[in-house]
């Protein structure tokens, strides 16, 4: 009976450690193409975005600065994994703090594949779209103006990007590739390689992490406290930071909870997560300082809570 027993526990061992190994590569595999695109945005951007340009473009006003940086994600087909270096690499070349935090917090959001893919995950409802849309673009607004009167200076963990790029293990780009445009290509690469690395391994400690989470916390402990309004967007919060899913496939997920969960919970999970999840809070702690990151999640959980609750009393 004790052999049976043990036996038993041995095989449940091993299921356990194979959807663990499942969950973890499936997550790192769903997210290293777009952390490819972001880190080779970030590249061009580096190589062919003079300083001036975004300055010149940029409108001086703090507030249309920032409206400016919750569109422009619909031009970057890039989800929360790719979105920080691409961020840092754009607020390095001269957008302010408050435009370039807009754009990482909606532009895993309000870029045209996600949005698709939420009227698709929502039977052809472009309601849904407009709530995650509008609801995202009204969090980023509001977290960005705080963040810009909390924080005057950049809360870069390293302020200069040359001592970073001479202090981190990587290739040393020739002096001949930054005045020879026919070796600009060479540059790109380089500083994509660079960046790839120094994300990767957040990305790959995040999602081992998140795999823990899915596999050793069960998602039913949670899904009974959704009994009212306030909790059941709370854990659709904690859901959706747990899970931490591609913002390309989360609205899938989120479709499948329609059955028990309002519309405003629903939302809080289709814009937190994309702002905010385990893989993307590490790759922020080794891009910003911890209070900023910390400060930065906190205003994104009460603003996402809050207009959750709106859309519920308004949606649904």
């Amino acid at each position: 009976m004790h052999l049976e027993n043990e036996v038993s526990a041995g095989g449940a061992s091993l299921t356990t450690l194979y959807q663990l190994n499942t969950i973890f590569i499936s997550m790192v595999m769903e997210a290293i193409p777009f952390v490819l695109v972001g880190v080779l945005i970030s590249g061009l951007i580096q190589t062919f975005v003079k300083e001036g340009w975004l300055t010149r473009i940029m409108p001086r006003n703090r507030y249309l600065a920032t409206v400016f940086g919750c569109g422009i994600g619909i031009f970057f087909p890039s989800c929360e994994c790719g979105i920080v270096p691409i961020t840092r690499r754009l607020i390095n070349k001269g957008m302010p703090l408050h435009a370039g935090i807009a754009f990482m917090l909606t532009g895993p959001i309000i870029n045209p594949i996600v949005l698709f893919s939420t009227y698709i995950a929502f039977g052809n409802d472009w309601e849904m779209v407009g709530v995650r849309a509008g609801l995202a673009i009204a969090v980023a607004f509001s977290v960005s103006i705080i963040l810009s009167f909390m924080f005057k200076q950049l809360p870069f963990r390293i302020q200069d990007e040359q001592a970073a790029a001479a202090m981190e293990p990587g290739l040393e780009i020739p002096a001949a590739s930054r005045v020879s445009s026919g070796k600009k290509l060479y540059e790109v690469v380089v500083h994509a390689i660079e960046e790839f690395f120094s994300v990767g391994k957040y990305l790959v400690l995040g999602a081992f992490i998140a795999a823990c989470m899915q596999t050793f916390v069960p998602t039913s402990y949670l899904l009974h406290l959704g009994s009212n309004p306030v909790t059941s967007s709370l854990v659709m919060i904690a859901l959706a930071f747990l899970i931490s899913l591609c913002s390309e496939a989360d609205a899938f997920i989120a479709a499948s909870f329609r059955s028990t969960f309002t519309v405003g919970s629903l939302s809080a999970f289709l814009v937190f997560g994309p702002m905010i999840d385990i893989k993307n809070t590490l790759m922020l702690l080794g891009t910003y300082r911890s209070k900023f990151v910390v400060v930065l999640i906190v205003l994104v959980t009460l603003f996402t809570l809050v207009g959750s609750l709106l859309v519920g009393r308004f949606f649904g």
